[in-house]
């Protein structure tokens, strides 16, 4: 069974198709997933694999591991484009996400002030006041959106019960500019039932949601590793392409593309 990709808290530099060189803090276990999502492309393997046994790194654990690692990377004069939370699952449900935040700028500030400070989540905690305001002092929101239909957002991201697309869509807008929305783009399917979000009707649907948000910048990307759910394809360039094209006319909002 594929599981963690992640068995530090801070871990890094890697390159990101996406963010450059990147530094990542894992808030999640170093042995386990912990996620409110449980998609069937996620690197990271599904959740069944278990929380593991190390638990949550503490505050003060991910403040001393972080100020330990830029030391060094700045006593090596090491490149470094961006500190990029991910890891293990969803980062924003560590109970100190907020404060963890505050610890993070304030280190960056000290050690590497160009840097940028991004989060990539799932989106589905950015109702709560204190994640919705720590996440507005970070350079880089990144906030997923992979379809505009509740029944695809079941199938491909499988949430926690009482997840709703339209929920999530007007949280998403409260961003505005300073969002910045990540869509993963593969077809398959799962268990015998298909599952596509590249078809005319989804990228249709989902460019009405992108106008409602009318976020900064839309990323577009596709599978580049081996996906727990076997049968997902990974989407040719030139196809996405063509779908980032389309955003882009309709829209007028700037689309990046990974692939």
């Amino acid at each position: 069974m594929q599981t963690v990709l992640f068995h530090e808290t801070v871990f890094g530099p890697i390159h990101s198709r996406r963010l450059g060189a990147s530094l990542g803090i894992n808030l999640m276990p170093n042995d386990g997933k912990i996620c409110s999502f449980d998609c069937l492309y996620c690197e990271a393997g599904y959740n069944a694999q278990g929380a593991g046994t190390s638990g949550l790194p503490t505050r003060e654990e991910v403040r001393e591991r972080l100020e330990s690692k830029l030391q060094q990377l700045r006593a090596d004069n090491a490149p470094l484009d961006v500190i990029t939370f991910s890891g293990n699952g969803e980062p924003t449900l560590h109970h100190h996400f907020a404060e963890i935040i505050d610890d993070t700028i304030a280190l960056r500030d000290k050690y590497f002030p160009a840097v940028k400070i991004s989060v990539l989540t799932n989106s589905t905690r950015i109702s709560r006041p204190e994640v919705a305001a720590a996440l507005r002092k970070v350079d880089n929101n990144i906030l997923k959106l992979d379809s505009a239909f509740d029944s695809t957002v079941r199938l491909l991201d499988r949430p926690a019960p009482g997840y709703s697309v339209e929920r999530t869509i007007e949280g998403l807008a409260s961003f505005g500019r300073q969002g910045i929305i990540q869509t993963m783009f593969t077809r398959g399917e799962h268990r015998g039932e298909p599952v596509d979000n590249t078809t005319d009707a989804e990228v249709d649907a989902l460019i009405d949601a992108y106008r409602r948000i009318a976020p900064g910048e839309i990323m577009i990307y596709t599978i580049d590793r081996p996906t727990p759910e076997t049968s997902l394809q990974r989407i040719p360039r030139a196809e996405l392409d063509v779908i980032a094209d389309k955003i882009r006319r309709a829209t007028g909002i700037e689309v990046q593309v990974s692939g």
